[in-house]
Parts: C-alpha cells; sequence; structure tokens
C-alpha cells in the first residue's frame, strides 16, 4: 500500500490515517508531497482525484481519497484491529464524534492550524475558537468518563482517536484553557510512540509553508 501525504509539520488530514496505520502496524510506503508548491496538486493528482492528501493507494491498486473512507476502509480490511468499538452503541458515538470532527470546528481549524514547530501559546483565541475548543474537551471528557479511557472509548487506541489525533498537536501549540481530563488525554496521546514519530519527522522537516507561518 502507499498512503499519499503532505508535510507532517501542517497536514492535519495527513497525520490521521498514517498515526492510525502505524497504531495497526501495517506495512506502506510514504509519499509525501510538499504543499504549497506549483505542481503540488498535479502531483497529488498522480494519486487521488480529489488532488488533495491524504489518499491510501491499496495493494490492488485502488485509490481511497477523504480520511473518513480511508478509516472506513482500513476497518473493512483489517476488522481484527477493530478501529470502530465492537458495541453498537458506542460505534454509533464514535462515528458520530468522528464526523463531528470532519465536518466541524471550523474556527479552530482557521484560528489554530497545525504547525507543530511552532509555540504560540494563546494566540488565535477568538470566542469562536474557544467554543470549538469547549466543545472537544466536553467530547473528550464524556467519552472518556464513559468508557473509562485511556483511549476515547476504552483500553484501544481506535479511529475516533486518529481522528482527533491532530487536535492534540493543536492543544499543545496554541495551549488554550483545557479541562485536567482533556489535559491528560493530550499527554496520553503525545506520548504514544506513532505520535512521537510524527512529530519528530515534522519538526526535522525544512520545507516552509508561508500562509502556515505567518498565520
Amino acid at each position: 500500500m502507499k498512503l499519499i501525504i503532505g508535510n507532517k509539520n501542517y497536514s492535519s488530514w495527513s497525520m490521521r490515517p498514517w498515526v492510525m496505520m502505524k497504531q495497526m502496524g501495517l506495512s506502506f510506503d510514504e509519499v509525501l508531497v510538499p504543499l504549497g508548491e506549483a505542481d503540488t496538486k498535479a502531483r497529488i493528482l498522480e494519486h487521488s482525484p480529489s488532488g488533495r492528501v491524504p489518499c491510501l493507494v491499496t495493494d490492488d491498486g485502488q485509490s481511497i481519497w477523504e480520511t473518513l473512507a480511508i478509516l472506513e476502509t482500513l476497518a473493512e480490511r483489517y476488522p481484527q484491529h477493530a478501529l470502530w468499538p465492537s458495541d453498537a452503541g458506542a460505534r454509533a458515538h464514535a462515528r458520530a464524534i468522528a464526523c463531528e470532527m470532519h465536518g466541524g470546528f471550523v474556527e479552530l481549524r482557521t484560528q489554530m492550524s497545525m504547525n507543530i514547530r511552532a509555540h504560540r501559546p494563546g494566540k488565535g483565541a477568538t470566542p469562536d475558537a474557544l467554543a470549538d475548543v469547549a466543545r472537544i474537551d466536553a467530547i473528550w471528557s464524556e467519552c472518556l468518563a464513559h468508557y473509562g479511557g485511556p483511549f476515547l472509548f476504552g483500553e484501544a487506541f481506535g479511529a475516533a482517536d486518529a481522528m482527533y489525533a491532530p487536535i492534540v498537536s493543536r492543544f499543545i501549540t496554541y495551549a488554550p484553557p483545557l479541562s485536567d481530563a482533556a489535559r491528560g488525554y493530550v499527554e496520553r496521546m503525545s506520548a504514544l510512540p506513532v505520535m512521537r514519530e510524527w512529530f519528530d519527522d515534522a519538526r526535522k522537516e525544512t520545507h516552509r509553508v508561508a500562509r502556515y507561518e505567518d498565520a
């Protein structure tokens, strides 16, 4: 398999399937296309008809774009890894918060763009961005209390955790106010070897995209 991704420092959507696949122990080739270059879209279009990352190219040559579609494909192909909870109610809950992450939190995305190399405590803290932070905090706190942690749906790292992995990086960069439960989740997630590997790779990158650096 091949996973087409953007810069690890900036590409939050690329991070989600990469972290999930690494946590699953899957073998895949990583194809990194630098963002913000004149040929970026053309290079991505070689793999993905959307012209955006991430895109998974399966071992039989099928291209799957959009993060949730990639996660669902992985869940179907590797059921032994239980990306979604086995209980139907918990599974519906996990999909609901994953979809909320996929389609929501626009102000947080705008004001607190992912930049792992940066240190911006207090930046981007508009009222709407902080409302997004509070909603994510509430989602995490409810899941951790109901399912017992250490991850959102219990003992196993799953698709819902992968969907919120880039938020962990944003909360480290911008340090918004968080509850004790949410702060503990950030600490546990950021200590995972797969998360540390992504962070380390991001910090080693030298490619810069001005619109993210000047945000």
